[in-house]
């Protein structure tokens, strides 16, 4: 019996599909034990002949996700950042490579790493009040799982420049728009839309289905294998600098930052 190695990660098996819950309150935010646990869940699952499709969303009403604990970065620490980023690009990673169908339900606010992890699915349903932004230069840092890299496939340079660059929080039908989500839905609709999605994929072939996504990655996958890892590699080297620590710390302290661009 497959099991979540987390209680802030939940798992229901609903046919063949693996309905994810991230449930760590109050933000759904990413940690340590979250990361291990979703990667772990993701190859489980792909040993599982059974489950055809995965639903990944958010408890509450409120957030999909917040991203990563920004507490884990305050003391400036390289060796936690390099953790942090390989443990993302681990769970993402292995998430974007699940051999079913992958759909997220984005049911509130997606912000950096819970953007990244969206944009590690196939597909995207999200609820008109959502709010979706890579913030992470705001405080210092950069988009370490994904972000730089799925975002300009999907959305273009240029959107995925205003959201990253200039920190442009965007809403639902921007998002639609631009590429961004595949379908846009009303308050707390996103899970049943997805759900739905899933069982629908679920009618093909399980093993063409496969097949077909291996094929879908596989020019792209050439192309951003390096770039992921110069994402965590330049997270890292961002630790070196004064800004990193004096934009985290301003975030947590609620004030704003006094950058020195040293």
């Amino acid at each position: 019996m497959i099991a979540s190695t987390s209680e802030k990660l939940r798992l229901e098996i609903r046919g063949h599909t693996a309905l994810v819950t991230i449930d760590n309150p109050a933000a759904n935010t990413w940690d340590t034990e979250s990361l291990s646990a979703l990667r772990d869940l993701v190859l489980a699952l792909n040993g599982n002949d059974d489950i055809y499709a995965l639903v990944l969303t958010g408890a509450g009403e409120k957030f999909f996700s917040a991203g990563a604990d920004l507490k884990l970065f305050a003391d400036g620490d390289p060796q936690t950042a390099g953790e942090m980023a390989r443990l993302f690009g681990e769970a993402f990673e292995t998430l974007a490579d699940f051999r079913g169908v992958s759909i997220a339900a984005v049911n509130g606010f997606a912000m950096g790493g819970g953007l990244e992890v969206a944009l590690a699915c196939d597909i995207r349903i999200v609820e008109q009040q959502a709010k979706l932004a890579l913030p992470e230069a705001r405080v210092g840092l950069l988009p370490c799982a994904g972000g730089t890299q799925r975002l300009a496939r999907l959305v273009g340079e240029g959107w995925a420049k205003r959201m990253i660059l200039c920190n442009e929080r965007i809403d639902a039908l921007t998002a639609e728009r631009i590429g961004l989500t595949e379908e846009v839905v009303e308050p707390g609709a996103a899970l049943d839309r997805a759900l739905a999605l899933a069982e629908q994929a679920g009618q093909q072939s399980p093993s063409a289905v496969g097949r077909c996504k291996r094929l879908i990655h596989s020019a792209r996958d050439k192309a951003i294998d390096d770039g992921l890892q110069a994402e965590r590699d330049l997270f890292v080297e961002l630790f070196s600098t004064a800004d990193q620590r004096e934009g985290v710390n301003a975030f947590l302290e609620k004030r704003e930052p006094q950058w020195k661009n040293a």
